[in-house]
């Protein structure tokens, strides 16, 4: 028999063996949408922690609340962190969806659903005129421009996000659990819009693990590099990281590279880029700058630009290859400051005319935008920067895009210092298209 004396003891103990019990993790959150490049669908991604069905209901906004309902699955995900946290990463893709038609969503199981959120499936029409919010560098801490940001999604402002590469920094931090705040954050956003991203250095940590798995871009490349269509634009997101990491494989450096030579070739059969006549690209390290900080893209002969003749076999750089195909805009982010640049190629500038630099560019037009905020602050520019730098600022803040039609792309520059206020805007206007456009 247990004496008086050992039983108070082991209850004194009893809350301490209650509070080591682990919770249950069924309830879905981190909730993000993202379009797999297919007309009509939508990818649903949320996070659970304990395993659950991965189901979503839907229907349209006005009818009857989830009418319709659809079933993906889950992956496992384990952090390589210290203590292996394990995460379920659950998919589930909407199809026949009415093209501009706003859906009510939730998603989850039986064992617990998210809120209820909306979006509006894509217009699938070539003559849409799509709005974009798009930054790179936006960190947990310090986050300046995520308020703005989400209420200007949740005011309808924007049709998709595009996020140029660097999150949460870092999202493997604290085994992980950055990540999982940082994608708390964003939900919503990107609970209401489609969120698009490219890889930065921020996320090479464990061979981009937390990337690769918490984000459902289209492809089969665990979202490295992608294209997709949308209104009068083909839209290609690349990794500039391959060029930097190379212990995870020098080959993904060509096989990015000879991926984005056959997307090209696709997108300028004259079928195609009739019908959708810009090309716009995203990749995180830029090809240049004018930042201080000896970065890649502050020197001449930068990796991402021409390439690395330092390894063998020697790597091609994109530059040349997007001139020759006629890649129109280019946008950037990694340095925390906001950079427009006259048309340039090869170091020298070519814009259109004297009077009017953007209207029929003589080469593709860059945007640095990685200012949104985040615990690096911004960076600083260098005093004397070479011609093509044409617009800078270190302010906080985030780029807006609409591709207007097939002639017109207006781009703006946001400050959140000064609450909002458009700082820098411009008209791309190109009445042809392609290598040819060059000339």
């Amino acid at each position: 028999m247990v004496s008086v004396q050992t039983a108070s003891v082991l209850l004194s103990f009893a809350p301490l063996l209650v509070l080591s019990v682990p919770p249950i993790w069924t309830q879905p959150e981190q909730v993000h949408l993202s379009y797999p490049g297919v007309l009509g669908s939508m990818v649903v991604t949320w996070t659970t922690f304990n395993k659950t069905d991965s189901k979503v209901e839907y229907g349209l906004q006005g009818g009857r609340l989830f009418e319709m309902s659809a079933e993906g699955d889950a992956t496992v995900f384990v952090d390589s962190g210290e203590e292996k946290r394990k995460m379920f990463i659950h998919r589930v893709t909407l199809t026949g969806l009415k093209p501009a038609a706003t859906y009510v969503y939730h998603c989850g199981s039986d064992e617990g659903w998210s809120d209820i959120f909306s979006f509006t499936a894509l217009n699938s029409s070539s003559s849409f005129s799509p709005r974009f919010a798009l930054y790179g560098d936006l960190g947990n801490e310090n986050p300046q421009s995520l308020a703005r940001l989400q209420k200007e999604t949740q005011l309808g402002m924007y049709d998709v996000i595009l996020h140029i590469g660097d999150f949460a920094y870092d999202m493997h931090e604290d085994n992980a659990r950055i990540g999982d705040e940082f994608m708390r954050q964003i939900q919503s956003i990107a609970a209401y819009v489609p969120y698009m991203t490219c890889p930065g250095n921020h996320e090479s940590t464990y061979n981009f693990s937390n990337y690769r798995n918490r984000f459902s871009m289209p492809g089969q490349t665990e979202s490295l590099w992608y294209s997709w269509d949308l209104g009068s634009a083909h839209i290609i997101s690349f990794s500039t990281e391959v060029y930097f990491y190379l212990e995870y494989g020098m080959d993904l450096i060509f096989k990015q590279y000879n991926w984005l030579k056959q997307d090209l070739e696709e997108a300028n059969k004259p079928e195609n880029r009739a019908v959708r006549p810009w090309i716009i690209t995203m990749g995180h390290r830029p090809m240049y700058c004018s930042d201080d900080d000896q970065d890649d893209c502050t020197k001449f002969d930068s990796w991402v630009r021409v390439g690395r003749n330092d390894i063998k076999p020697a790597a091609p750089g994109l530059e040349d290859l997007f001139y020759h195909y006629g890649v129109d805009v280019e946008l950037w982010a990694h340095e925390h400051t906001y950079e427009r640049l006259w048309p340039v190629y090869g170091d020298k500038v070519y814009n259109g005319s004297k009077e009017q630099p953007y209207v029929n560019p003589k080469a593709p037009v860059h945007i640095i935008t990685g200012s949104a905020g985040c615990r690096e602050r911004t960076d600083r520019f260098n005093p004397n920067p070479k011609e093509w730098s044409a617009f800078r600022s270190t302010d906080y803040g985030y780029s807006r895009m609409q591709v207007v039609n097939t002639t017109h792309i207006y781009l703006e520059q946001v400050s959140d210092d000064q609450y909002g206020k458009v700082i820098d805007s411009i008209w791309v206007v190109k009445e042809k298209h392609g290598f040819s456009a060059w000339l």
